[in-house]
């Protein structure tokens, strides 16, 4: 396949770089220098022509603002309570160890005391 062929693209990829061509043209970019923006925009976004082998059919579609921003708000939720989740306050293992062999007031150890 020579260099500039196109046969490898999708007629939706030539009907798509066509489009972008035509409004370089009226921008006022040359036939040439259109035509090569143009189909360096559809490689850049759709990654080139058709590609053989299994899974490669799938659709190119965006997804939506909306959506993107529903996950990041959603992602950042799910950080921010997995890290306050330990830092409640200290945990009960310290605080008997602290208090382990205090005396209370009566003279006998807290332990004691409970029973």
């Amino acid at each position: 396949m020579p260099r500039g062929d196109k046969s490898a693209y999708t007629d939706r990829q030539k009907r798509k770089a066509e489009h972008i061509e035509e409004g370089y043209e009226k921008r006022g970019v040359s036939g040439g220098e259109a035509a090569r923006r143009a189909w360096a925009t559809v490689n850049k976004e759709e990654g080139g022509g058709k590609k053989s082998g299994s899974g490669r059919g799938k659709k190119s579609t965006k997804r939506s603002k909306s959506s993107r921003s529903a996950a990041a708000k959603k992602g950042a939720a799910r950080r921010r309570s997995k890290s306050t989740a330990g830092r409640k306050g200290p945990s009960t293992r310290s605080r008997k160890s602290a208090t382990r062999g205090r005396k209370s007031a009566s003279g006998r150890s807290r332990k004691s005391a409970k029973r």
